[in-house]
């Protein structure tokens, strides 16, 4: 089985302006490293490889123009005993328009369509296990924001849990435009 999800990988200028954030949290965060922050585009889950294989193949015969994002602000997710600290990206119009071409191109694949709302972010931190009460780090950056940049490429990753975290490998990388 491949665990599979189609992201956008950060330019370094995102990167910068998201890691004063990345730190000074409360207790029980699991802070993403650098390297491995993204915007998920869509998430696919676990599939055998000849569906991994169909969605290679569909995705690459996606067309769509590159994306001019921004950082904006913050927000959690709170589900309680787990959660997570994430940073808005937007404007959210053209990310929506991906995120539905990228849903089309899965479905074709014989995968159900996406439930979930579409909201535009990357995720900074992660908990699990116990309340997390992170209104005063949401509170301190959320006037986080970055200047505009060019998104060319999106990608798609394999994901495989460890007890370290999610570690994630690129299965291959689509241009944009």
């Amino acid at each position: 089985m491949h665990r599979l999800f189609v992201a956008l990988p950060l330019p370094e200028a995102l990167v910068d302006a998201l890691a004063p954030a990345l730190e000074g949290g409360p207790e029980g965060l699991r802070w993403l490293p650098e390297e491995q922050l993204h915007c998920t585009v869509r998430f696919i889950g676990e599939v055998e490889r000849p569906v991994a294989a169909d969605v290679v193949e569909a995705l690459g015969d996606l067309r769509a123009p590159p994306l001019e994002v921004r950082v904006d602000g913050v927000g959690i997710f709170d589900h309680r005993r787990r959660g997570a600290l994430w940073a808005r990206l937007v404007p959210k119009a053209p990310l929506d328009a991906l995120h539905e071409k990228v849903d089309r191109a899965v479905q074709r694949c014989g995968l159900p369509p996406e439930r979930r709302a579409y909201l535009p972010h990357v995720t900074l931190a992660r908990w699990s296990g116990g309340a997390v009460d992170a209104r005063q780090w949401a509170g301190r950056w959320a006037g986080l924001a970055s200047r505009t940049v060019t998104i060319e490429r999106f990608t798609l990753f394999e994901s495989e849990l460890t007890r370290m975290g999610p570690h994630y490998e690129v299965v291959e990388s689509y241009s944009l435009g």
